[in-house]
């Protein structure tokens, strides 16, 4: 049991730092966001909500630069100011916008919040056990090395979420009369609107999977619902 003290601590620890950081995310998206009124948007949000038997979908507008969508742990749906002003300029269509909404309503209706909490806590217990047993054999750069292993993780599990909340935004968007049109011409955008990421990052560091391999893999759902004539959402039963 002594032996396992620092890995229960660390988990101990990993869910207080995240309640934490929700608490904090939420203060921040309460203070700088207010609902989105856009008319060419709500048309196309309205569909989507239709689609889903739902009466709306209220987005709301987070006052910052970065170009992003944002799904908070309360299912609140978000997209930047920055994102919104590329839509004004003509940058980014009203439907490559709603293809956003629709990617961060799959990250909610699929639970992506509660299962970061999750993994959240295992990757801090296995950064802890790896630095525990390496450092023993590797004195200075095992802490080191256990860190890179539990970031190679995180991303790998957040890539498949965003696989995830892609395919449901494919079907909702195909339900919804919208298409998948727009969200793949957005993910050929994708680079430019971000282009202060900053140099090249290996594949396996980052947190959003290639944009060439989340187009391929609308394409095959494409084929797939082609044949069986139904786009299936990733949440329904049957």
């Amino acid at each position: 049991m002594l032996k396992l003290s620092p890995i229960l601590l660390a988990v101990v620890y990993a869910l207080v730092m995240w309640r934490f950081s929700v608490w904090r995310m939420q203060a921040e998206l309460d203070a700088r966001s207010t609902l989105l009124a856009d008319p060419a948007l709500k048309r196309l949000t309205d569909r989507m909500a239709a689609a889903l038997g739902i009466e709306r979908i209220p987005v709301h507008i987070y006052e910052i630069a970065p170009v992003n969508g944002l799904a908070a742990p309360d299912g609140r749906i978000f997209l930047t100011r920055g994102f919104y002003e590329r839509y004004r300029q003509g940058e980014v269509t009203a439907e490559e916008l709603a293809s956003v909404i629709a990617h961060e309503l799959g990250h909610v209706a699929l639970g992506h919040a509660r299962r970061r909490m999750i993994d959240f806590t295992g990757q801090n217990a296995v950064r802890t056990a790896l630095a525990m047993v390496l450092t023993r054999f590797l004195p200075g750069i095992g802490a080191m090395i256990a860190n890179v292993a539990a970031t190679l993780l995180a991303a790998r599990l957040s890539r498949g979420d965003e696989y995830e909340a892609d395919a449901y935004a494919a079907a909702l968007l195909t339900r919804s009369g919208i298409g998948t049109a727009p969200q793949k011409s957005l993910f050929a955008k994708l680079d430019r609107l971000a282009a202060a990421r900053g140099g090249a990052v290996p594949a396996w560091f980052l947190s959003h999977p290639k944009v060439e391999a989340r187009i391929a893999a609308i394409e095959a759902l494409e084929t797939r619902w082609g044949t069986a004539g139904d786009a299936r959402l990733p949440t329904d039963r049957g």
